[in-house]
This record gives structure tokens, sequence and C-alpha cells, in this order.
């Protein structure tokens, strides 16, 4: 059976990204980026909106505000690209431009349930927040990853990760810190139907 990572890259404050930050708020360091390249093989699920982000830096669309990528991000692009990749879209047509892309009409609850049932490997969720969200409500994600950046986004900062979601418990199975700075938090989330202080007396 395949395991289901919902996988966050955010600011301290829970954005997504920030108007004119660039990747990573330009605060990764060596630590970090050895860690991110040394990541198990996965099937990455992705929205559309995400899929056509990506897809274009794939194609050679350069981040507003920047003139080129940095190495590291053609690096990550290039292993997007090489990596299997599941969209879930009813506006995106077949067949999909990026290498490896799979494009799927169906139900995404249903189709998520289906692949881990029938797989044995990893699948990872990127960007693509209200899946990530519907994939969380329906009870389907094993685990719940979030590095985050030491820096504050209140002013610039796009992409509010956490609105919509429920109240959801986490057990921690993972922590540690990269390059004095950088925080990485894994759990095991359980989703709440109410408050712990909402349970009958």
């Amino acid at each position: 059976m395949s395991e289901l990572l919902v996988d966050f890259i955010t600011s301290l404050d829970g954005y997504a990204s920030g108007e004119g930050w660039p990747g990573f708020w330009g605060l990764e360091g060596p630590e970090y980026l050895a860690w991110l390249a040394d990541q198990p093989e996965a099937t990455y699920l992705m929205g559309a909106n995400t899929y056509r982000l990506m897809s274009g830096f794939a194609a050679g669309e350069v981040p507003t505000g920047q003139d080129e990528f940095r190495p590291d991000e053609e690096a990550s692009v290039d292993e997007l690209t090489q990596a299997s990749k599941v969209v879930f879209s009813s506006s995106l047509e077949d067949p999909l431009t990026w290498a490896n892309a799979t494009l799927v009409h169906d139900d995404a609850v249903e189709a998520v349930r289906a692949m881990k049932s029938n797989g044995s490997g990893l699948l990872s969720t990127i960007g693509s927040l209200s899946l990530c969200r519907t994939l969380l409500r329906a009870g389907l994600v094993d685990r719940f990853r979030v590095v985050m950046f030491p820096v504050i986004t209140g002013a610039t900062g796009a992409e509010r990760i956490y609105d919509g979601y429920p109240d959801v418990a986490l057990e921690m199975t993972e922590h540690r810190t990269f390059d004095g700075g950088i925080q990485l938090v894994e759990y095991r989330p359980r989703v709440l139907e109410h408050p712990p202080l909402g349970d009958p007396a």
C-alpha cells in the first residue's frame, strides 16, 4: 500500500511564497539542499495551478523578479521533470506537455484512495493547497511535513497555507534543523470532528 505525504515549504507565519522573495526565500543552505537532493523517489500529486506554474518553469519560464534560475532551482525543476506526476484537473486537456505527467479528470479523493490501495511507493503532494486540504479532510494523509524558513512575510506573503483547514491533531514523528535556522517538523495527522473541549461529559 502506498503512503501519502503532504509536504509544504513555508515562512514561519504559514505562507507558501512572498511577493518579491526568491525561491526558498533566498535562505536555503547546504545542509537543506543536500537533504532535499537525497529524498526518496515519489509520484508527485498536483492540481492545475501548480502544474501550469511548474511546467512553465520546466519549459524555461523564469520566476517573476529573476533574470535566470539559480543552480539549485534548475536542479529541482529537472528532478521534477524526470519524476512521475499525476495532475488532477477538470480544466486541463490531454496531452499534457510536461514529461511523465498523467492527467486525471476523476474525483481526486477516489483516485488517490485507489492509488494508495493499489500502489507500493510514496505519493507526495507539491504545492496544490486545495488538493492537500481535500485529501486531508478525506483522511488519506499519512504524513504531514512542513519545512519552515526563518522569515515572517506578513506584508508580502502569498498563499496562506492553512486557511480553510479543519482542526487537526498532529503527532510529531520527526524534527530537525538545517543550516542553523531552517526547521523541519513531520507529523501523523488526525482530523478532528470538534475541538477536545467539545467532547461530551
